[in-house]
This record gives C-alpha cells, structure tokens and sequence, in this order.
C-alpha cells in the first residue's frame, strides 16, 4: 500500500512539474501568431490574446483609444479620438507580470541615483494590471492579454454617466477581441476590441444615435510602442510662441530655482544637410487624410494642408510637411500615420486635435486632427 501510494504521488507531483513548466512554444501551439514589436497569439477556439512579454523592466508607450464612436457631439465620444498615453513597464513578480506606470509628474534630472531614488519614492505610481504567467521560456513570458483589453479602457461608462446618459457596465458576454483592427509591426503593437455596455435609462442623446439604447456597442484601441532613442532635444516652452507642451517638478534643481519644467510638443525635424540654406529633411512631417472623405471635399483639404509646407520653406526646409491619403490598409489608430480624420455626426459640433506625446521630453509621435463633417455642410 505504502510503495502504490509512493508511486502515485511521484506520478503526480511529475504531471503538476510539466504543467507549471510549460514552454511558450507548447501553449501556443496551434495558435495564429503575430510577430512583431511583442509577439502574440491569437487563440482562435477560446477567443483569447496571449502575448509574449520579451521586454521585462524595460519602459514603453501604452495608448489607448476610441476605433468606433457613438456619433454624438452632445455625448463627445468620436471615432478615432484618442485616450490616454502613458509609459509603462512590465515586472515579473512570482507568478504574476505587474504593468507598471512610473510618476514621471515628479522627477530628478540628476545623475545622482540616490537623489533620483528618493522623489520616485516620495510620490506614487500607478500599477495598471496584474497578469498571470501562463509559460516562461529563455527569459521571455506569456500572459492572456484578453482581459486586459477587453476593460473599458477609454471610460465610456463614464463619459455617459457625466453627461447624463444613463448608468451603464460592461457586459463581457456581448463583448470580443476585433482581429480586423489588431495588428503588429516591428515597433508598434495594435489590439482593437468590441465592447458592449449595457444599461437603462437612456439619455435623450445615446437615444438620437443608437439602435437599442439599451446596448450600446463601440469599439477600443490599444496601442503598445517603442519608445524614441535618446537623441531628440527637447526644447523650452515660452508662452509668447504659442505652443502647447509638457510640464513636471524637478526636484534635483537647486534650492531657490524654479523646479518647474516645461517643454513644447513637436515634432523631430532635421535637416539633411545642416548646413544648407534649403534642405530636405531627415525624417519629413506626413499627414495622411482620411480615406472616407468624399470629394470635393477631399481635394480641398488636400489643397488646404498642403499650405503649411510653404510655412517649412519659409525656414529651411524642402518638402519637410507632405499631405496624403491614408492607404486603404492603414488604421487611422496606428502609432505610424499623423492623420486627419473625417468625422460624421448626428449633430453639428467643433472639429479638434489631439496628439501622442513622449512625457519625457515632449516629442510629439502622432498628430491627430478631428474634422467634424456638419461643419463643412454649413459653408458649402
């Protein structure tokens, strides 16, 4: 009796050994993979991304956005619009893998590490998900990133609540992962989902715009990008320019000084030859246009924005700020493309623009410009 129940625990505790040890490979085996800035998988029987997390401690951009709106000026939740953008890194602890938001409100420009260690201690960061390690291979990792994409990650619930459009959640059984919006590229990793949100009493606005009130369906972007080397020089902002930018407290400046920084977004323009009167640029500034924008209004807006390239000229630069129509498989959401949106409503509303921004230094990494169609109905 005693040597059966030997061998069964040396049995069992062999077969817990195996499934803790699972590799990569084995869990996703089978699976559609996506290779890319972090490879993933596509687990097409349970509906589910694993994703391989080779970068751990090693900060990157997060953003997340809205892909499909509601088409409210009223309700302000617009196709295309984008979220929040934040750096992030990824710690293994044991058995889970912690996203991790740095402070960078609060920081110490010094090389003191000490001094750098004693303000991000004294200010609080943010731990934006929890994940469980499912496979661990040659130091890389996989987690099921379902959950963590498929949250309401741009607030809709919210939104709807401050404007007084009635108490919605999320209703996961209505809800998936939207392959025909996620995508990967060598650095930038693009995850699109539906989600529904489920409710009653519906304002008057989700009412005008919405088939059942009750369900409310629209979809979320996620974006995972690498970060800009370290040769962009940030530059300071002066009120009297006009630009917008970033701000932080750096408490490594002297005791006395200002300890508030502020630089302006831009973008990272460079001549090709510095020493040139005119020359071409390194990297030019392209803004695409929305490729549902019908004609004439597509021209004319081609038209329109090509004007800024004479204001490049003006100081140096020859076709540093070009104008295109977004490719037919380009994602308007896509951390590659500055685009122009074109944007339909159910009421007429205000046309903006919004950007993706390094906090570290204010590089500005994507233009987003939303150009509401009512707008354009009135003048014509």
């Amino acid at each position: 009796m005693k040597t059966l129940l030997l061998t069964f625990s040396l049995i069992f505790s062999f077969t817990c050994s195996s499934l803790t040890a699972q590799s990569i490979s084995e869990k996703t085996d089978g699976m559609e993979k996506y290779e890319g800035f972090f490879d993933f998988w596509w687990d097409d029987d349970e509906g589910k991304i694993w994703m391989k997390i080779d970068k751990v401690d090693e900060e990157v951009l997060y953003v997340n956005s809205l892909a499909a709106g509601m088409g409210s000026n009223d309700i302000g939740l617009d196709r295309s619009q984008l979220g929040d953008t934040r750096i992030v890194s990824f710690k293994k602890v044991g058995p889970k893998v912690l996203m991790v938001q740095p402070n960078y409100n609060f920081r110490a420009s010094s090389e003191n590490e000490l001094e750098q260690k004693s303000v991000e201690e004294a200010f609080a960061q943010s731990i934006l998900w929890g994940f469980e390690v499912a496979a661990y291979e040659d130091g890389k990792i996989l987690v099921d990133a379902t959950d963590f994409l498929l949250r309401d990650a741009h607030d809709v619930t919210g939104v709807l609540q401050n404007r007084n459009q009635g108490t919605y959640s999320l209703d996961a059984s209505r809800s998936a992962i939207y392959l025909d919006g996620t995508f990967n590229f060598p650095k930038n990793s693009e995850f699109e989902t539906t989600l529904t949100f489920t409710g009653s009493n519906p304002g008057g606005h989700v009412r005008s715009v919405t088939p059942t009130p009750e369900a409310i369906t629209v979809r979320q972007h996620h974006s995972f990008v690498e970060l800009p080397d370290d040769g962009f020089q940030p530059r300071k902002f002066d009120p009297r320019a006009g630009y917008f930018g970033i701000s932080y407290q750096d408490y490594s400046a002297p005791i006395g000084e200002e300890f508030t920084q502020r630089y302006i977004a831009r973008h990272r323009l460079e001549k090709k030859d510095p020493t040139a009167e005119v020359s071409e640029a390194v990297e030019p500034i392209i803004f695409y246009l929305d490729n549902g924008t019908p004609e004439p209004i597509r021209t004319a807006l081609l038209d329109g924005a090509r004007w800024w390239a004479e204001a490049f000229e003006e100081i140096g630069y020859k076709d540093a700020f070009q104008v295109k129509v977004l490719p037919d498989d380009a994602h308007p959401l896509d951390i590659r493309y500055n685009v122009i949106n074109w944007v339909h409503r159910s009421t007429r509303g205000w046309s903006y623009g919004s950007s993706v921004i390094d906090p570290r230094t204010g590089k500005l990494l994507k233009g987003m410009c939303c150009l509401g169609r009512s707008v354009f109905d009135k003048i014509i």
